[in-house]
């Protein structure tokens, strides 16, 4: 019988097949016509795991999107591994700059194009992948126990999954969590990321007139919206990045000398990330800290859309009604949400413009975290990406945020192994959004041979 390696090397043109047929499902969480499809999604996953022997499985509705749960916990004395990982994905807007349809994957270049492809399903299906490998080299047998948990809602927040987790904490025993959501830090580096920026995504609405005026009209005498965000924003945060907030950096907490240090090693060129990654004429952010330091260890203050008004093709003299700033911060530790929350909030209402109503909502929110590298998780991780790659494994923060993670930790009360296959040029939530087809395969073997450490 072969090695479950073996047989997944055996298999990689079909495993590559499958994993295009779930891409092709358009399950965008965030848009309501989508419903269907992010269903359809869950329910074949939810085949796929009852096929390749995972127990008890069952599609769980939730007041958005289902979860997809299944589990195999027949290793006495081995760990539990609750594997995590979701299903939808954003919207593929603008369409214009995909260079193949976002929902018909497309090999180009050694990459696989489609909307997903890296965020979440190709990095989720690695793990359904490697269970598949593990039972069919081991008799319908795993080295250790796990639980496989899936949601259809991380893009909008993954309010269905944090609730399960809270209330059914009973459902979900286990020594560790594998999530599969990060990126390498560069190619053919193996990357365990320990650290993720925590979030508050908020809704600022300004209000002004009882209906949309003709600004000919009513220019001068009535109150604009749209003026009045501006000037809230453009006092939320200066020119050099740094956040106006009164006592939002009161708890921010500082990385240590050893990963500070850490991160100076990386093969990291400024220059290269600025033209490739990013693609702008400069850099910004606060000055004194390193592109890394930023990115993962600060708090920042974005601006992510201002609906309202016209905005069609020609011209519409309005002065709109109201209008909406969609805003989120990224959190580092120590810092609260709630208390992030609250200081903005209170920031906002300070500063009503005249013959203005704002009104500040909470759309989601996640707590920033960061995991110790001195568990037998960590440890077992690095091994096997040594394996896979034969290089060292490098330990990073990421910039984005995972709410999930410390969900885990605050109501489950197990480390998060973070062990992502995806590359900073991957364009998560961008057009043309790709995974490097060596990774999936190469993120198939890594969790087979993670598994088997822990089975030893």
């Amino acid at each position: 019988m072969p090695s479950p390696v073996e047989f997944a090397r055996s298999q990689q043109a079909r495993f590559l097949e499958e994993l295009k047929s779930l891409l092709r499902i358009p399950s965008i969480s965030t848009l309501p016509e989508h419903a269907g499809d992010v269903r359809l999604a869950a329910e074949s996953l939810a085949r796929e795991m009852e096929r390749i022997g995972l127990e008890h499985v069952r599609v769980i509705p939730t007041t958005g999107h289902p979860l997809v749960y299944g589990d195999w916990l027949h290793a006495p004395g081995k760990p539990t591994c609750l594997a995590y990982g979701h299903y939808d994905v954003q919207p593929p807007d603008p369409l214009d700059e995909w260079l193949t349809p976002p929902f018909e994957p497309t090999e180009r270049n050694g990459n696989l194009y489609a909307r997903g492809a890296v965020d979440d399903k190709g990095q989720m299906f690695m793990h359904l992948k490697a269970i598949e490998a593990l039972f069919q080299s081991s008799a319908g047998r795993l080295p250790i126990n796990v639980r496989v948990l899936l949601e259809g809602e991380e893009e909008v927040g993954g309010e269905g999954i944090a609730r399960f987790v809270r209330e059914h904490p009973e459902q979900l025993q286990a020594d560790f969590a594998l999530v599969s959501d990060t990126e390498m830090f560069a190619p053919g580096l193996p990357t365990l990321v320990v650290g993720l920026r925590g979030m508050i995504y908020t809704e600022l609405e300004a209000i002004g007139a009882r209906s949309d005026l003709h600004s000919g009209v009513y220019g001068g005498a009535a109150p604009n919206p749209f003026i009045a965000l501006a000037q809230v924003i453009a006092a939320l945060k200066d020119a050099q990045g740094h956040i106006l907030i009164p006592g939002f950096y009161d708890k921010v907490s500082t990385p240590s000398a050893d990963e500070l240090k850490a991160w100076k090693s990386l093969p990291f060129d400024e220059e290269h990330y600025r033209m490739s990654e990013v693609g702008s004429r400069e850099l910004t952010g606060e000055p004194g800290f390193s592109v890394q330091e930023r990115t993962w260890a600060r708090p920042t203050m974005d601006v992510h859309g201002m609906p309202g008004g016209f905005t069609g093709a020609g011209a519409k003299t309005v002065i709109p009604a109201k209008a909406i700033a969609k805003i989120s911060f990224r959190l580092v530790p120590d810092t609260s949400p709630q208390e992030a929350f609250v200081q903005y909030k209170s920031h906002v209402e300070s500063l009503q413009p005249k013959g203005i109503e704002l009104r500040v909502r909470l759309i989601h929110s996640g707590e920033p975290i960061v995991v110790r590298t001195d568990n037998r998780y960590i440890q077992a991780a690095k091994s096997a990406l040594h394996q896979v790659f034969g290089k060292e494994t490098v330990f990073i923060r990421s910039g984005g945020s995972i709410p999930i993670v410390g969900d885990f930790e605050r109501h489950l009360k197990i480390p998060t192994v973070m062990m992502g296959f995806g590359l900073p040029d991957d364009n998560l939530h961008a057009p043309n959004e790709k995974f490097h087809i060596a990774n999936f395969h190469h993120g198939i073997e890594s969790i087979i041979l993670f598994f088997g450490e822990l089975g030893r």
